[in-house]
Parts: structure tokens; C-alpha cells; sequence
């Protein structure tokens, strides 16, 4: 007789088409959104040193890069952009032919079925490198009782709003604000609807931590803060229940989609957001997360291919519907000969 229970797990693993008919969780091509890093010049396609198989662009190169994307699946990019000129105002962020404008124009007229999502923050674009409008950046910046160089809050809305508002003009499908402003999804949404832009939708980064994980992207996108940090708007890795706070605050203001980022090391605040709120969830692997799976891979200490299809595995299971993340090219080949 028998001393097993009844019910015996092993029995539906014993061949591979079994597994994958069991298979809970199934992640696929469409669950991407791949990150591009766009400057001015010609004939730019310089591998990002920190984050191995990314690249900054420049616009004439955009487009086979986006015909490769299309032609692998991937349903969705997102854009970040590196202007000619900084300035304490963010000037090219709201121009009418700044980087990230005439990226997506070049983006759209070679893959119209491309989704192009725009990031809405202003740290590349200053000279001091913070998401906002600073205390002492020109004469009429207010901030009574605020130190010099803090982040003004109502002062920054005002200038989000003209960025998304000049990129539903060139052609954006989805605006991102990633400044952390309070207030700043009201904002925007008021802003696009105002200017007729009422279908264009709202990616919040809901939950965006002060994180140790972005290092390789402020190499990437040239953004590290001159003085001081981000501490004082981004979220304290500490924290969950304030995460579900700003997300309630962000769907209450008109977000369309809220995101949680990073990802990897905050895969229970995913959780939590996902059993809390009914809306579609993203979730961005971070190119810290990214880069230390390249530099061991490159060590031979673990198998690239599968930790990074493990790693974004587990992040659709914690709840994400889409996932941003640096392996997305690669990762959609993989699935591909599975």
C-alpha cells in the first residue's frame, strides 16, 4: 500500500508538454515595453557601457531600430531623451522640436502601430538634474520657507503639463510622469483634455522608490542630480502602505495605467497594488536589476537567458500586466524558440 497521499505533485511534471499544460503563469512577448535612449546628431548607435546591448540613438537611426522591434512583438516603447542644451527650466522638454518630440514623429511614420509611450519627468533635460522647477531658478520661482535648490511642487505641474501636452502633439500614445509631483496626474490629465487630447492615455508611476537600482540609467540618460537627491519626492524603500496611498491618489486623479518601479526588489508592493486596485499594472525592471544580471552573466556565474526569463517571470506572477524592462529584445527572441 501506498504511503503517499492521494494527490501526488510529481505526476504532472514528469513531461514537458505536462508542465505546460499546468502552467499558471505564462509570460509572453506582449507583456514588454522596451526602453530607448534618444539624442540629436547623426549616425548615432553607441552601446550604453553600464547596461551592455542598450544604445543611445540618434533620430536617423530610429527607425530600423523600431522596425526591429515591431518584426520581434514587442507591442510598445518608451522614450527617454538627452537634449542639446540644459537649462534650469527643462527647455527642451516642451519644445516643439525637442529630442523626444521628433523622436516619436520618426518612430510613428516608420511603425504606425508602434505604441509610443513618452516619459514625463524633467531630470534630463535641467542643468541640476532634478524632476522639477527649483528654489533660485530665475527671478520668479517662489518657494517662501523652502531652502535653495528644492524641488518646487505647483511650480513643476505647470511645465508637466506643457511637456505631455507637447507630445500628444507629435504623436504620442501614452504619457509617463515619473517626477513624483503631488498633484501631477490632475495636472497633466487637465492639460491634455484641455488642449483636446481627452483619449490620449496616463501611465503613472505610482510608486517610484528612491531606489539604489538606477545607477545605469542615469549614465544613460545623463541625468544624475547636481547637488542633494531625490529623497525628498521619490518614495522611502521602507514603505508599502504608501505606495497603495499614492496609487489611490493617482487613479483618483485620472491614471489610466499605474506602475511600480523598480520592480525585482519590491515584487510584494506589486502584490499588494495588484489585490488592491482593478487597473492595469506595469512594472519596471530597472537598469540596476538589469545590469547585475549582464556583469554575472558575463562572468559565467549563472545562465543569462534563464535568470532574466526567471526574473520577469516572477514579476508577471507578483501581479504586472507589463512589464518595462532592458532584456525585452532578447527575451522576446528566447520565447520565441521555446
Amino acid at each position: 500500500m501506498s504511503v503517499f497521499p492521494a494527490y501526488r505533485p510529481r505526476r504532472l511534471r514528469r513531461t514537458q508538454t505536462l508542465r505546460r499544460m499546468v502552467q499558471e503563469t505564462r509570460l509572453s512577448v506582449d507583456d514588454f515595453i522596451y526602453p530607448l535612449f534618444v539624442l540629436h546628431g547623426q549616425g548615432v548607435k553607441k552601446e550604453i557601457s553600464s547596461m551592455p546591448g542598450n544604445y543611445h540613438f540618434s533620430l536617423d537611426m530610429l527607425p530600423a531600430e523600431a522596425e526591429e522591434i515591431a518584426r520581434l512583438g514587442i507591442p510598445a516603447v518608451i522614450l527617454f531623451g538627452l537634449p542639446e542644451i540644459k537649462d534650469c527650466y527643462g527647455s527642451e522638454d516642451y519644445a516643439e522640436k525637442g529630442i523626444v518630440q521628433e523622436a516619436v514623429r520618426a518612430i510613428k511614420k516608420a511603425t504606425p502601430d508602434l505604441v509610443v509611450i513618452t516619459d514625463i519627468c524633467m531630470c534630463e533635460y535641467t542643468d541640476h538634474g532634478h524632476c522639477g522647477i527649483v528654489k533660485g531658478c530665475g527671478e520668479r520661482t517662489p518657494g517662501r520657507g523652502l531652502p535653495q535648490g528644492y524641488v518646487i511642487n505647483d511650480e513643476t505641474l505647470e511645465y508637466l503639463g506643457k511637456i505631455a501636452v507637447s507630445h500628444a502633439e507629435a504623436g504620442a500614445d501614452i504619457v509617463a510622469p515619473s517626477g513624483m509631483m503631488d498633484g501631477q496626474i490632475q495636472a497633466i490629465r487637465q492639460a491634455l483634455d484641455a488642449e483636446g487630447y481627452e483619449s490620449l492615455a496616463i501611465m503613472a508611476y505610482s510608486a517610484k522608490y528612491a531606489s539604489a537600482f538606477y545607477g545605469p540609467f542615469r549614465e544613460a540618460a545623463d541625468s544624475p542630480p547636481q547637488f542633494g537627491d531625490r529623497r525628498a519626492y521619490q518614495m522611502a524603500p521602507h514603505n508599502v502602505r504608501e505606495a497603495l496611498r499614492e496609487t489611490a491618489l493617482d487613479i483618483d486623479e485620472g491614471a489610466d495605467i499605474v506602475m511600480v518601479k523598480p520592480a525585482l526588489a519590491y515584487l510584494d508592493v506589486i502584490r499588494q497594488v495588484r489585490d488592491t486596485f482593478d487597473y492595469p499594472i506595469a512594472a519596471y525592471n530597472v537598469s540596476g536589476e538589469f545590469s547585475m544580471v549582464k556583469a554575472a552573466a558575463r562572468l559565467g556565474w549563472i545562465d543569462e537567458r534563464a535568470i532574466a526569463l526567471e526574473i520577469l517571470t516572477g514579476i508577471k506572477r507578483a501581479g504586472a500586466d507589463m512589464i518595462i524592462n532592458y532584456f525585452a529584445k532578447d527575451a522576446a527572441r528566447w520565447l520565441a524558440e521555446q
